[in-house]
């Protein structure tokens, strides 16, 4: 089977050494099987997209030596998501965010997980049918489990109980991140996704999307995340510098390549040299997953 991986930005501003770090281990993983990689703009949120972020991310990209054989943006592909919607056994729902926490507050059973489930509220009609509504997928009861390709780890959930009926479409008619990333992903033929450990409690969710649109699900494969001097994750909101930055002060790429690869937790990457290309790191990640296949 012909490996078909991606990196999935969201050109909501410019790319941080995060984001490029997990660029990176995306084109390694898709290119170290002689496989297609692919760019997909994840753009369905309108509002916080920058218009100038697409040409920056493609421009950071080919300037890490990071190439792709097919760009896709998720705001062309409404239509794909709407009928993969009308698929699956939705309802409407009405409660604001606030009025689930609070029904999550008095719900004696709840939550059982890290992060809050639905309760139900609207799951025998609207409760504010006045109210625009938001679409939540009714999930199976059932348990859904992954095993990830790259650490062997294994998680079950089991539907109802920790993850619940979740939205799929918001109520300002824009459509969730876990449906456009199933349909996307089986309807690109991606057959292995990697990317930040912080995804990987979505994947059995994801999973079950999958199995009820009658897709097979990809192989997940998730890394760890790159970290500030306070241990926590690099994100733009949280103000990460640019990677335009080193870019436009005239910075060798292959040094910003060799600092990611080495901050990487795998020994394989810890001896490269003072300035590597992308291609050069090919074998060490071919490496990384030998060993990792061999350890279980």
């Amino acid at each position: 089977m012909t490996v078909t991986g991606r990196f999935a930005p969201s050109p909501t501003g410019a790319m941080h050494l995060g984001n490029a770090r997990t660029a990176l281990l995306a084109w390694l993983h898709s290119r170290a099987h002689g496989g297609r990689h692919l760019l997909r703009f994840e753009d369905l949120d309108a509002g916080r997209v920058r218009p100038w972020a697409y040409d920056l991310t493609r421009r950071d990209l080919a300037w890490l030596g990071l190439d792709w054989d097919e760009e896709f943006r998720q705001s062309g592909r409404l239509d794909l998501y709407a009928a993969a919607l009308s698929r699956l056994d939705t309802y409407p729902c009405t409660c604001t965010r606030k009025e689930v926490l609070a029904a999550i507050q008095d719900s004696a059973g709840a939550p059982h997980g890290e992060e809050a489930v639905y309760p139900g509220t609207c799951r025998a009609g609207s409760v504010h049918p006045q109210r625009p509504a938001a679409r939540r997928w009714r999930v199976p009861d059932a348990e859904s489990c992954v095993t990830d390709a790259l650490t062997g780890k294994t998680l079950c959930q089991w539907l109802p109980r920790d993850v619940g009926d979740f939205v799929l479409r918001r109520n300002d008619g824009v459509y969730a991140y876990h449906l456009a990333v199933v349909v996307d992903d089986a309807l690109m033929g991606v057959t292995d996704v990697l990317r930040g450990a912080d995804l990987w409690t979505a994947s059995p969710r994801q999973a079950a999307l999958h199995r009820a649109l009658g897709f097979t699900p990809p192989r997940f494969l998730h890394v760890p995340l790159l970290t500030d001097y306070r241990g926590e994750r690099l994100a733009k909101r949280g103000g990460a510098p640019p990677l335009s930055e080193w870019r436009e002060r005239g910075e060798a790429p292959g040094r910003v390549l060799a600092d990611l690869a080495r901050s990487l937790p795998w020994p394989e990457f810890q001896a490269v040299p003072q300035e590597v290309t992308a291609t050069e790191l090919l074998p060490l990640w071919a490496a990384v997953l030998s060993r990792q296949v061999l350890a279980r």
